[in-house]
């Protein structure tokens, strides 16, 4: 039998305290129903589409994780293909360790949020940086933006999946805030 792609996330480890816990039978269903998703599909293009930012999670060589907000423009995060994203990295702090953990360690998480209709997307996989390929560049830069391109970062995706909402906390840039709250009259 096919390993779901869920086993990226649950390890045996996890397994075990699933079934400690009680989730494991529910999870087991999930993945006989086939589980979380390794293609785009319409519903996660749309959803990469509308972000303006998102976490991306890396590791050492020896395992120390670390976590980085990624911004740009809506739609700086691009899908590709049907299972590879890649952004415009722009400059930054030059501290440079997600791409000095993804020299040594290509495995990458992303983490995607819609703050003011409380989703979030999950996605594991792994990542290279490419800086000498002009016409990639080109493709995932946004000249209006005004970042200064230093790299591309391309994500092969492994697998992805909807989070459930129950504690995200709604909150708006100032473009969706005023949108929101522009009809509304104040006492």
């Amino acid at each position: 039998m096919k390993r779901p792609v869920s086993d990226i996330a649950f390890t045996p480890a996890v397994k075990n305290q699933q079934t400690r816990l009680g989730s494991r039978d529910a999870y087991a269903r999930m993945e006989q129903r086939g589980g979380w998703k390794d293609k785009v599909t319409p519903e996660l293009a749309a959803f990469v589409a509308q972000r303006d930012s998102f976490y991306m999670a890396t590791a050492a060589a020896d395992g120390q994780p670390y976590i980085q907000h990624r911004g740009g423009p809506q739609g700086f995060l691009k899908v590709l293909d049907e299972t590879t994203l890649g952004f415009a990295d722009f400059s930054g702090n030059a501290q440079y360790i997600s791409i000095g953990n993804l020299a040594e360690n290509d495995k990458v998480s992303l983490f995607l949020m819609d703050y003011p209709n409380r989703r979030r997307i999950k996605i594991w996989g792994t990542a290279q940086f490419v800086e000498d390929d002009e016409d990639l560049l080109a493709k995932l830069n946004d000249p209006e933006y005004g970042g200064r391109v230093e790299r591309a970062i391309l994500i092969t995706i492994t697998a992805w999946d909807v989070n459930c909402p129950q504690h995200i906390k709604p909150r708006f840039t100032e473009d969706e805030a005023r949108s929101k709250f522009a009809n509304q009259s104040t006492p």
